[in-house]
């Protein structure tokens, strides 16, 4: 029996941890051991006074400051079990066999110092440190065998066969379990016990104390639940929930606030119960969490959780006011319309409608519950909307009505986009709806929609908005269209027209805003005036949001707009004395582009359309986060032939020494960061280096900047950041000094100086000498002139005598050149007239021989011929050519010619050899002019091969030897011939 309880109550309470969790989760960062770069399991965690985080991790103690992780390890290299950090930014940790602390040491860098040293040589032998606590002006770390109180730089140590636990208590104190003791406290340097182990149950072993008010301690065991120590009693807390908590082994809790306690397990993930032990939420990894066994778990100061995971490292966005609803959570969904609808969430995605009951919460994030599908609404689904006191669904696959958690067709002719009343006077008589395919008008009818209805079509009706009875859409590629609706019988007009209507077919965006219809543009917002029928550049909201392009417009209950520019999230608060823009940067690309949709029930509960489920803003809680943020350095590193670290980034402010470097290392490299963990998102950083930059940057988001070669000199390089709601950091400066290179030192000018002293005195000297030797130049050679002078004028009159022979050998010489050049222009003037004469007489000769060759044929057909007619007008052509004949066959005309170049050439020839035939005289002729014998051939009618025979013959005649040129022979013969004939 007692079984079948156990286990009813087992079920009973995971149901109510596990199912009945809060439909808001805040959002959950993990950082597996990939980021952080360290090992698995992370047994403490602890944050010093400039919110940077600290991890006992099983390779040393692992830093986070929200942009860069940095890993320290213990010297023995062994895994850190607990850290702490004391008032001063000391940082405690305690390993293996070894306990000491990491403080800022020179240029900000942690340096670690071990205590061992200072426990006696007795107890030096250590196990595992497994807590560290910061105690009055003491600190305490214990081990299994032992508890070393660190005080004024002596350790005390209390030795016992098992500590089990050491933790703060209420009142400022301290208390342990001890393993035969049971729970003792501190007081003036002794352990008292407070509670006899006989109250407790046996094996119980706590695992934290947690102060709850100013006298009270609540005790957590692993196994056994939770205890309330006060006034020197102790009892169980004991609940269904509490009792099935305590099966999943409780291993660390901390308090979240005064009234929220954060519950670490081993098998179950983190648990939040209320001041009054209530479960509130859990997180395991169901909800987001890596693994579910969870060794330590830490509230920072901005209220969010920190989770020391078996396996990697978790964060909790705990006091955020966003927060994620997932209505389906093994399948993610995108989110397309919310509304509350009698007293339930109703949720419009990509694969239904989901609803949930709410519960009197200020906040609904916190409510609890389950979300289910609404029957018969699967498939995509636009909008929700409640017109005349009825839910109404717009579908891909038509119109639906809601009651309770069933979902009805009405109309399934069309997919609907929105749904709207056409009158202001609850309930209207006509409801308007935007479809796929233009607007259609229902009769609202005794407390039901009619469904006979009037079609308008024209476009795609996505954006609609009602305004004094008149129905306005908006296609954002075709204009905006006004739909008068008067005696049932609608009329539509377009707004298309730039010139005529101020609005142009694309990028229109339509709603009603502040009682007006506003129209949003790629070209700013504009204004519809009744007066002029046109849109017109709205300077009101154009001076809000200046050049931003808006897509999406709402106005909440309170009067402010939430918009959509790209896919970034805003809000124009109008609760201050001017508007104000909040940006909502957690939301960054994380809606449904170009279908985001913002549903603004109250100031604590706006719902946003996600690509993966919603969002909830408590925008009330949101806008009050004032915490201006603080901006840190974290690292310097100067960049040249090698890098070096100057600044670790733990001595902030005046404690920083300024560094000078030397010029080869003159490329700095910046990392800083902002510790709001919850706000990462959210902040922008802007920087300046006084000496080389003109102005501040524009606000990014990036953590780091690099300047590269920077001249000598001194330099402070400033950082600021901020968050969205515009609170900006104090600046942080740093200031170092670059040396200049060994050229440009004092001593280098010192050199410089006297080797420029030096290289005068050089010059001077050098130049002296140089006089010296060249007078001593200018005397010798003087002499010398004077001696050439002489010798000059004694050998003038001899030099003009040679003169004067020269010049009459010179004289006699340009004769002889003159006649040989005389000669040799004859010779080119005879080869010249050679060539001349050649080309006549072969032109000559062709034409005799054409002139005879017809006269023949002209003879041949006189002959043939009986008309007498063409006989008489042959013999007139035979006589015309004989006379033609006569003339070209004039041989003697050539060698007159020939003779009266050649000087008598066949003269003299004839002269020696009279027995030449008239054809050798011609062979003679033309040798004598150097033709080819190609050439010869051609003027003698006969072929190469009887040129050829016609010189040996000619050779043979005039008994010429073999070896003697014809050529050479005529033109020698010439010279001679003409001597003879002399």
């Amino acid at each position: 029996m007692k079984i079948y309880l156990t286990l009813f109550l087992l079920l009973w309470g995971t149901c109510l941890i596990s199912g009945q969790n809060t439909i808001g989760l805040p959002d959950i960062i993990n950082y597996p051991k990939q980021t952080y770069k360290a090992g698995t399991q992370n047994w403490g965690i602890a944050q010093d006074k400039n919110n940077l985080l600290y991890f006992a991790n099983n390779e040393g103690i692992v830093s986070f400051d929200g942009a860069y992780w940095k890993t320290y390890p213990v010297p023995n290299k062994t895994i850190t079990r607990s850290v702490a950090v004391d008032s001063n930014n000391t940082i405690y940790v305690g390993a293996q066999n070894e306990i000491g602390y990491f403080e800022a040491g020179e240029n900000g860098q942690l340096t670690y110092k071990s205590l061992k040293p200072l426990i006696p040589e007795k107890n030096r032998s250590i196990t595992d440190v497994w807590d560290i606590i910061c105690h009055k002006q003491s600190v305490f770390f214990r081990a299994t065998e032992a508890i070393f109180e660190l005080r004024d730089n002596h350790i005390n140590v209390y030795p016992a066969p098992i500590w089990l636990y050491i933790g703060k208590a209420a009142g400022n104190n301290l208390i342990a379990q001890e393993y035969s003791n049971g729970i003792v406290q501190f007081d003036n340097g002794t352990w008292t016990r407070i509670v006899d182990p006989a109250k407790m149950p046996e094996g119980y072993l706590i695992t934290a104390s947690l102060p709850v008010g100013q006298d009270s301690t609540l005790i957590v065991t692993l196994k056994n639940g939770l205890y309330l120590y006060h006034n020197r009693t102790i009892k169980p807390v004991q609940s269904p929930q509490l009792n099935v908590i305590a099966n999943y082994h409780i291993y660390d809790a901390t308090l979240v606030d005064e009234n929220t306690i954060a519950l670490a397990t081993s098998t179950h993930g983190c648990i939040i119960i209320d001041k009054n032990l209530q479960t509130i939420q859990s997180f395991s990894r169901q909800e987001g969490l890596q693994n579910n066994n969870i060794l330590s778990v830490f509230t920072d100061k901005h209220k969010n959780i920190w989770l020391g995971l078996d396996n990697g490292i978790d964060f909790i966005a705990y006091n955020s006011a966003i927060k994620n609803i997932q209505p389906e959570t093994d399948n993610d969904v995108s989110g397309y319309s919310a509304i509350i609808y009698q007293k339930q969430l109703y949720l419009a995605t990509t694969n239904g409608v989901y609803t949930a009951p709410l519960q009197p919460e200020k906040d609904f994030s916190f409510s609890k519950g389950v979300f289910e599908k609404v029957n018969n609404a699967r498939g995509q689904t636009w909008n929700l909307s409640i017109v005349n006191n009825q839910l109404l669904a717009g579908h891909h696959e038509g119109l639906f009505t809601i009651q309770q958690n069933q979902a009805t067709l009405l109309d399934k002719t069309s997919g609907f986009w929105s749904f709207l009343p056409l009158s202001s006077i609850a309930p209207s008589p006509v409801i308007v709806a935007g479809t796929y395919h233009g607007i259609r008008l229902y009769d609202y009818v005794t407390n039901s929609i009619n469904k006979a209805h009037i079609e308008v079509p024209f476009e795609s009706s996505r954006f609609v908005a009602i305004h004094n009875n008149i129905i306005w859409v908006s296609h954002p590629y075709k204009g905006v269209y006004r739909v008068d609706y008067q005696n049932g019988s609608p009329t539509v007009k377009a707004y298309n027209n730039l010139a005529k209507h101020g609005l142009g077919e694309s990028g229109n965006y339509i709603f009603k805003i502040k009682d007006q219809i506003i129209a949003t543009t790629e070209q700013g917002i504009f204004e519809y005036s009744s007066t002029t029928d046109k849109f017109i550049a709205s300077a009101y909201f154009n001076a809000i949001f200046g050049k931003t392009i808006i897509r999406y417009l709402k106005e909440d209950a309170q009067g402010n707009l939430w918009f959509v520019y790209d896919k970034n999230l805003g809000v124009v608060d109008f609760s201050g004395p001017s508007p104000r823009i909040i940006y909502i940067a957690e939301l960054n690309g994380r809606m449904v582009s170009g279908f985001e949709q913002v549903y603004p029930a109250n100031e604590h509960n706006i719902f946003v359309g996600g690509e993966k489920g919603y969002f909830h803003i408590n925008y009330a809680k949101y806008k009050q986060q004032t915490l201006t943020p603080i901006v840190q350095l974290r690292s310097v590193l100067t960049q040249g032939k090698t890098d070096s670290l100057i600044f670790g980034g733990y001595a902030q402010g005046p404690e920083v020494e300024q560094p000078t470097v030397p010029y080869h290392s003159n490329s700095f490299y910046f990392q800083f960061s902002s510790p709001f963990y919850e706000q990462q998102s959210n902040i922008e950083y802007s920087y300046f280096l006084r000496g080389y930059d003109k102005k501040w940057s524009d606000w990014n988001n990036k953590t780091e900047k690099e300047y590269t070669y920077l001249p000598a000199g001194t330099y402070t390089f400033y950082i600021k950041a901020r968050n969205n709601l515009g609170n900006v950091s104090e600046e942080y400066s740093y200031s170092f000094t670059i040396l200049p290179p060994w050229y440009f030192t004092w001593w280098a000018y010192s050199i410089y100086c006297l080797v420029a002293l030096y290289g005068l005195y050089l010059l001077y000297k050098l130049q002296k000498r140089k006089f010296a030797r060249q007078r001593k130049t200018y005397e010798e050679e003087q002499k010398r002139l004077q001696y050439l002078h002489q010798l000059e004028v004694d050998k003038y009159a001899e030099e003009q005598n040679k003169l004067q022979y020269q010049h009459q050998i010179v004289l006699e010489q340009n004769e002889k050149e003159i006649i040989s050049l005389k000669n040799e222009k004859l010779e080119s003037e005879i080869q010249f007239k050679n060539k001349e004469m050649a080309s006549t007489t072969m032109h000559l000769l062709k034409k005799g021989e054409l002139i005879h060759k017809l006269k023949e044929e002209l003879q041949q057909l006189s002959k043939n011929t009986s008309d007498e007619n063409a006989l008489d007008a042959f013999k007139r052509m035979i006589k015309s050519l004989n006379e033609e004949e006569k003339t070209d066959k004039d041989w003697e005309h050539f060698t007159i010619h020939f003779d009266k170049v050649h000087n008598d050439f066949f003269i003299a020839l004839k002269a020696k050899h009279d027995n030449l035939t008239a054809n050798e005289l011609k062979l003679c002729a033309f040798l004598r002019m150097n033709l080819s014998t190609k050439e010869i051939a051609q003027l003698m009618n006969i072929s190469v091969r009887g040129v050829e025979i016609s010189r040996y013959r000619l050779r043979k005649k005039l008994n010429i030897p073999t070896e003697t040129n014809l050529f050479t022979y005529f033109l020698d013969f010439h010279t001679n011939g003409k001597r003879e004939v002399v």
